[in-house]
């Protein structure tokens, strides 16, 4: 199964709408091209990815235009390209590839995180300090895969056309130890850098802000180019990571999200804290 990349969820969203502008139901429409309600239900969905053909056809028993089905048939193409994280898909699980693809498309990212540094901020000794200190024992060569694909992911942020990256970080974060202290000062220096970048801001929550929204576990959201692709939230769960797209879940986390912007430190006042926590190792 393909990650559900936001390619593939711009085009089920568009099957979706001409089909119900057709007024036709899934079973009808499936009729139309030898398939069956539930494999129709996954292409709209994004769940399973539909080839150029079968979009060719579902569009055109749709009566849908030339042009918007030409349209289609490239955005089926484009979708099943794949992506750099392929290579990776033995080492991370389905959720985390889901994730990355979505990552990789988006143009904006905010992420509060309240026990680490955010990951697209970590520095390759403070990734293999987390790795070493999960759930999980690696060996040091499934560390080493970890650490490369977190800073693969990290181009996002330093490549050509670079989401704009707004991180936010609870004080906790930077005063709890991962690996030795040459590896937190050496990581807090890296923030400080990252935050002169014109597409990274940095906050910080100080611990005087008490108990917020954000104490129960990190929150990512993703916002795309395109207007018809809604915002992305994701949150990590004793489970694992979920990621939400249903509008009463993502309103709520955009919620959320501004209330951590509003209790966190200006960008200014917070690198004058990552300077003096610094200053203070």
């Amino acid at each position: 199964m393909a990650p559900k990349t936001a390619r593939a969820r711009r085009l089920g969203i568009a099957l979706r709408h001409h089909r119900e502008a057709a007024g036709l139901t899934l079973e009808t429409a499936a009729d139309e091209i030898n398939s069956t309600r539930s494999t129709l239900s996954r292409y709209e969905n994004a769940q399973t990815l539909i080839t150029p053909a079968t979009v060719r056809a579902l569009l055109t028993s749709y009566g849908v235009g030339a042009d918007e089905v030409a349209a289609a048939v490239q955005l089926a193409k484009d979708a099943r390209k794949p992506g750099w994280w392929v290579s990776y898909s033995y080492v991370l699980d389905r959720r985390t590839i889901d994730f990355i693809a979505l990552e990789a498309e988006a143009t904006a990212i905010a992420n509060f995180e309240p026990s680490v540094v955010p990951g697209l901020l970590q520095t390759a000794d403070y990734v293999r300090g987390v790795m070493r200190g999960g759930p999980h024992t690696l060996s040091d060569d499934m560390v080493e895969q970890r650490v490369k694909v977190r800073l693969d992911r990290q181009q996002r942020l330093t490549g050509e056309n670079p989401a704009i990256f707004d991180a936010i970080i609870d004080e906790g974060a930077l005063l709890r130890p991962v690996g030795e202290q040459s590896v937190m000062n050496g990581q807090l220096r890296h923030l400080v850098k990252m935050a002169e970048l014109p597409n990274i801001s940095v906050q910080v929550i100080p611990l005087s802000a008490g108990y917020h929204r954000g104490t129960r576990g990190s929150l990512h959201i993703l916002e795309f180019a395109d207007p018809e692709d809604p915002i992305i939230a994701s949150v990590e769960t004793v489970a694992g990571q979920m990621i939400l797209d249903r509008a009463g879940e993502t309103r709520t986390c955009t919620k959320i999200m501004e209330h951590l912007r509003s209790v966190a430190l200006s960008p200014a006042d917070s690198r004058e804290m990552l300077l003096s926590v610094l200053k203070g190792r």
